[in-house]
């Protein structure tokens, strides 16, 4: 019998168990974990799931491969093996020491760049950089995928710390987004920021054009006004952006990985080089404590274990992620792209079909909104989606502490209810005390009824500090990392979003009139007709 095996047979005979029953005085402390440091203390809370000493045991036997991948990763081996590269990410928040690819250390032209940066963002800071116009007052980021979603979100997470420019963020080729970002700018005190590793980007270089003519209404050079995050030396400078504005970064860098390096500029010019230097610093400590940790007080591992026992073992399909944080609110989006492209394959390593699902639909809201929206199917719906709940015991406003302390009281009181539930007998006693009687007294009870038994787990952090999103950010990554591994899948390539580029590319000119379309299916051809007018 295998450990999956054994796993399926413990769930099955404890799916019915009520998580409640499991709880005894020490059950808190022995179903979760804490990492401290001077930057940040973290508790990772999994009592409320129907995990249990035996199935956590076996979990962490899952786990056996981790140790040795997490250090074949973190020396530079290429355990991208679909596409032959180091995954070296964590080398960008990092840049002590050395790590050697192909027998040269790369950590000399890592600090060189992230040096770079600094001096760049100082200088647009200061007003040393300047636009036609003066110092810039904005920053347009253009970039899709990885080259925005992480950027936007630590962007809006670290509101509290923005001391530069505004920095706004352009992604979709929809004319509507780019419209409505540039819309009401100053062209002369605005710089833009292309950040696409190949500079072909269809979605990205469309509207590069884009903003570059729009420049171009009021600026007599505007093409140094811009910037790029790009490897793509030779069509940066087609495009007219000097050398020393042109930001590189490396293959081993993942795009949904790489917000610490270049890509994370943007995120940089807006709370400088200080406090982007202490968001590097909270994932490099979430990075030191991942590889030393043992594997049962190990923040990444156990997130990813109680990730494995919900998706492979109980058959959950979601994850729901609910920051009671506002500023956190871009998370479930991001972690929509860290984890579906990283874990959503559907073929081992070695090309084989899965025997097991893979990584779930992710998805969420930041509370307390979520709870006047889907919060009804959570509760009381007939799937079972596991909540993760993350929650600051402090917030940034001490004149608005009472808000913050009523925040925390929704958070805790949704994770409870869920554990909990409403029983039949008591949403009786509920109606008869509003006077109900009989068959109209049982049939409202049925309604207020909660199933509880609903698993949820809780991150607890002191403060969203730069260093306190570094930590999660970093947690969040090796977690992917390590379920990756127990799956045996590569969580670093995504051929999956192919298909879709090499038939829009084929569709355009059928779309402009140039091309009949021969060949397409009878569904495409009936909506480009309509959406030609026919």
């Amino acid at each position: 019998m295998t450990i999956w095996d054994e796993l399926k047979r413990h769930q099955e005979a404890v799916k019915d168990r009520a998580i409640l029953s499991l709880f005894d005085d020490a059950r808190a402390t022995e179903f979760s974990a804490r990492t401290a440091s001077d930057g940040g203390e973290m508790l990772l809370d999994f009592s409320k799931t129907n995990i249990d000493a035996e199935a956590l045991a076996l979990l962490l036997s899952l786990a056996g491969g981790v140790e040795a991948r997490r250090d074949a990763m973190f020396s530079g081996a290429k355990i991208n093996e679909t596409e032959g590269r180091a995954v070296l990410h964590t080398a960008l928040r990092n840049l002590s020491g050395s790590v050697s690819v192909d027998g040269q250390d790369v950590m000399p032209a890592l600090r060189a760049t992230h040096a770079r940066m600094q001096d760049f963002a100082r200088d647009v800071r200061g007003g040393r950089f300047t636009g036609q116009g003066g110092a810039i007052t904005d920053v347009v980021n253009i970039g899709i995928g990885g080259s925005d979603l992480g950027p936007v979100m630590a962007t809006l997470a670290l509101a509290p710390y923005h001391d530069g420019p505004r920095v706004h963020y352009v992604s979709n080729v929809d004319g509507a987004h780019i419209h409505d970002v540039l819309k009401g700018l100053n062209r002369e005190t605005t710089l833009v920021l292309i950040a696409s590793k190949t500079f072909t980007t269809i979605e990205t270089m469309t509207n590069a054009e884009t903003a570059r003519r729009w420049m171009a209404e009021k600026v007599t050079d505007p093409a140094a006004q811009f910037a790029a995050v790009s490897t793509a030396a030779e069509k940066t400078a087609a495009f007219g952006i000097a050398p020393e504005r042109v930001f590189g970064f490396e293959d081993w860098v993942g795009g949904r990985y790489s917000m610490w390096g270049p890509i994370g500029l943007a995120v940089m010019l807006a709370v400088g080089p200080e406090e982007f230097d202490a968001f590097l610093a909270g994932g490099a400590d979430m990075d030191a404590h991942f590889r030393t940790a043992p594997l049962a007080q190990n923040l990444p591992v156990l997130l990813a274990l109680v990730g494995i026992w919900h998706a492979q073992v109980c058959g959950y399909t979601t994850r729901a992620v609910l920051p009671y944080d506002q500023r956190l609110s871009r998370l479930p989006a991001y972690l929509q792209q860290l984890e579906m492209e990283s874990n959503g394959k559907r073929v081992a390593m070695d090309g084989s079909d899965l025997i097991l699902d893979s990584g779930p639909v992710v998805w969420g809201e930041p509370g307390t909104n979520g709870q006047h929206a889907f919060y009804q199917l959570i509760h009381q719906g007939t799937r079972v989606v596991p909540c993760e709940f993350l929650l600051a015991a402090e917030g940034h406003e001490p004149d608005l502490a009472h808000q913050h302390r009523l925040l925390i009281a929704n958070c805790l009181a949704q994770s409870e209810a869920l554990l909990r539930g409403r029983s039949l007998e008591v949403a009786r006693e509920m109606m008869a005390a509003k006077g109900l009687t009989g068959p109209e007294q049982d049939r409202q009870a049925r309604h207020r009824v909660f199933p509880g038994n609903r698993p949820s787990t809780t991150l607890a952090y002191r403060k969203l500090t730069p260093f306190v999103l570094g930590q999660i950010i970093a947690l969040y990554e090796h977690r992917v990392f390590v379920e990756g591994v127990i799956l045996g899948i590569n969580s670093y390539d995504q051929w999956g979003v192919e298909l879709g580029k090499e038939l829009a590319l084929a569709l355009q000119p059928v779309l402009e009139g140039q091309a009949d379309g021969a060949g397409k299916d009878g569904s495409t051809r009936m909506l480009v007709e309509f959406m030609r007018g026919r």
